[in-house]
């Protein structure tokens, strides 16, 4: 006797892409997961690179490379963004998204007014 238990269905195959993806975001997540405990040193070593690598490039770009003022508002942003959520103690997933969010964003900018 067939029963609805019986018949397969095709709601558990994935595809080999989609099955690659979710390891990878499971890496992803693995990862930040694992990062719970260095919480603190995330806060800071995003905060020292910002300081010294971020925070000059609107200087540089507005006085060097004839870039409007407004670049300085992504960096600010981006910078006081990091500090209330290290000092909220937003975990360790918000400052590490936002800190590599500030590395893509500087880098876009870098890459549109010096190029």
């Amino acid at each position: 006797m067939d029963t609805i238990l019986n018949i397969r269905t095709g709601w558990n195959n994935q595809t080999e892409s989609h099955s690659k993806a979710m390891r990878s975001e499971s890496k992803l997540a693995e990862f930040i997961n694992s990062q719970k405990k260095n919480e603190t040193a995330w806060f800071l070593i995003s905060m020292i690179v910002q300081g010294v690598f971020f925070l000059p490039i609107p200087a540089v770009l507005v006085f060097s490379f004839n870039a409007p003022a407004y670049v300085l508002i992504f960096t600010l942003s981006l910078f006081f963004a990091n500090i209330i959520a290290g000092m909220s103690s937003a975990g360790a997933k918000a400052i590490i998204y936002l800190f590599a969010a500030s590395i893509v964003v500087h880098a876009l900018l870098l890459a549109i007014f010096t190029l």
